[in-house]
């Protein structure tokens, strides 16, 4: 289906989410840093970025508004996935330009349906 770069520190989040992912028919490119998945980004262009906030070094959100600066990458989108839980940050992450933001654990139903409507 579609090409996704899923960037998460979280080994056991990674995991999760790898597997739904392939499960639905998405083919996953996988970065445990901001800098790595930006990386992946701009080589393999994919359909769509998952991002989580709380990263060793550059934050999600900061890797999230510096993919939709880049002429290049920003008509992918991207969906925040994070423990973040307050309003304030999920204004903050659609400010910087994630086309949604959803909080850990999502359903993975509704992270499926998500992805699905944003690479559709």
């Amino acid at each position: 289906m579609a090409r996704i770069v899923l960037i998460e520190d979280s080994p056991t989040d990674r995991a999760v989410f790898i597997q739904w992912l392939t499960k639905a028919g998405h083919e996953v490119l996988e970065a445990s840093n901001a800098e790595d998945g930006i990386k992946l980004v701009q080589e393999h262009h994919p359909q769509l970025v998952l991002m989580d906030v709380v990263l060793p070094g550059m934050s999600g959100f900061q890797a999230t508004r510096a993919l939709n600066r880049d002429e290049k990458t920003k008509s992918i989108p991207v969906i925040i996935v994070s423990t973040k839980a307050m309003e304030t940050d999920k204004a903050w992450g659609l400010r910087q330009g994630a086309a949604a933001y959803m909080v850990k654990p999502p359903r993975e139903d509704e992270l499926i349906a998500q992805i699905n409507q944003l690479v559709s």
